[in-house]
């Protein structure tokens, strides 16, 4: 069977390699890929915000299955365009894909179908929330509405920071129209995990957890990334913890979609934060998150194939899916200067030594081959997986593997795992 897989990240390869794995051999296509992701696909040269441009070569091409990574398709409505030509989709239609794509979308459901969630207020003018601002306190968050590539959210200590997130997004608009309107939320205080579930239309199949670490630096500091490194599973979510997200925010989450007449499929990812009274939802994304994707997928043992075959053609009760215990966690290698400005076009050494480390996995995330070598192409540029029997021991398998990878200015965190590893 031909799967087309639409990404060029991290995830997309995480994807792709979970997916060469399956007994079915499938054929793989990715539409742009990436230098790691060419090693098991053909890729094509496709942008994935070109929706027509995907449309017609699946028409032309006809895959069995279309896998889509990232939020921007999905929010532009790739998935719909598909189905109308009667193709089999992975990921969810438009107005499901609102979950991310609209944070006062989002906010407005979590409230009106009583799901725990922080407090807050929407605005689209300046005045208004700044003034909103001054009278809740700090600390405060201040995030874009719309798309910002997992930067538009600023935890502000003070009332400084506060007014300061609200000009950059409202008035400089460095999300761009994604920061027009603001969603401002209490501090919720607690310890941040990350649960993704498989969701046909009718059945929520939660996955193992995951904690992600989204600051820059090391000790949690500096502003805030797509990720730079996760582990699985997140020691801070119990079997009762678990128990209580699904009753009491995925079954909820999807009846609330459904009597909206939205039938959600592919992946629904819940931002928590667990607090001392109750989870709360901080956000939802409607695809796999990056790098959770690549702790969380590598301890899948069921056929991963035939779990988004079921996914899309709402067969995902009929279908058992079965996790390794093993843990597994993940460092992200990333350029000079991101989230930032930064470089592109430095040479990648080492990639095949770390690839033959024991118990190693390299995903990349923003590479290209040029002149036959691999160099950097983005901010985050490698996502390093390591397993083993715990956190800790996983997690030395990570960074054995990252010591051996070289390229001018390449900047990681030396703390991933650290709440893991206290408790």
């Amino acid at each position: 069977m031909d799967i087309l897989v639409i990404g060029s990240g991290g995830r997309e390869h995480a994807i792709c390699w979970a997916l060469s794995k399956s007994k079915r051999q499938p054929k793989l296509i990715c539409a742009p890929g990436n230098a790691g992701i060419a090693e098991l696909a053909e890729c094509v040269d496709l942008k994935v915000e070109d929706i027509s441009g995907i449309v017609k070569w699946a028409k032309e091409h006809k895959p069995n299955l279309v896998v889509i990574g990232p939020e921007i398709p999905l929010c532009l409505g790739l998935a719909d365009e598909l189905i109308k030509e009667g193709f089999q989709v992975f990921g969810p239609t438009k107005d499901g894909a609102q979950l991310e794509g609209s944070k006062d979308f989002t906010k407005k459901l979590l409230l009106d179908n009583d799901i725990p969630t922080a407090k807050s207020g929407t605005f689209n003018d300046f005045e208004k929330a700044l003034a909103y601002v001054r009278t809740q306190g700090a600390p405060i968050v201040i995030k874009a509405d719309g798309l910002a590539a997992g930067k538009g959210v600023t935890v502000c200590e003070n009332i400084q920071q506060a007014e300061s997130a609200l000009e950059e997004a409202m008035k400089k608009k460095v999300f761009g129209d994604a920061g027009a309107k603001v969603v401002i939320e209490e501090f919720l205080e607690g310890e941040e995990a990350s649960i993704l579930a498989f969701v046909d239309g009718e059945t929520v199949v939660p996955m193992v957890s995951a904690q992600d670490h989204k600051r820059i630096f090391d000790g949690d500091k500096g502003p805030n990334t797509g990720g730079m490194g996760a582990y699985s599973p997140a020691p801070v979510v119990t079997d009762k913890l678990n128990e209580e997200i699904m009753r009491k925010i995925f079954v909820p989450t999807l009846e609330a979609l459904k009597k909206m007449g939205i039938v959600y499929k592919g992946v629904l990812y819940l931002g928590l934060m667990i607090t001392k009274d109750a989870p709360k939802v901080i956000e939802y994304n409607c695809r796999f998150g990056d790098p959770e994707t690549q702790v969380v997928l590598p301890r899948l043992k069921t056929d991963f194939v035939n779990v988004c075959m079921a996914v899309a053609q709402g067969k995902l009760s009929h279908l058992k899916i079965e996790w390794d215990e093993q843990p597994t966690a993940c460092v992200v290698m990333a350029s000079e200067g991101y989230p930032g400005s930064y470089p592109k076009g430095k040479v990648i050494t080492g990639l095949m030594e770390a690839q033959m480390k024991k118990n190693a996995l390299v995903f990349h995330s923003g590479t290209v081959l040029k002149d036959r070598q691999v160099v950097t192409a983005g901010g985050r540029v490698l996502c390093v997986t390591g397993l083993g029997s715990n956190i800790k021991e996983a997690l030395q398998n990570a960074y054995a593997a990252v010591g051996v990878i070289r390229f001018e200015g390449a900047q990681f965190r030396k703390d991933i795992g650290w709440r893991a590893l206290k408790s």
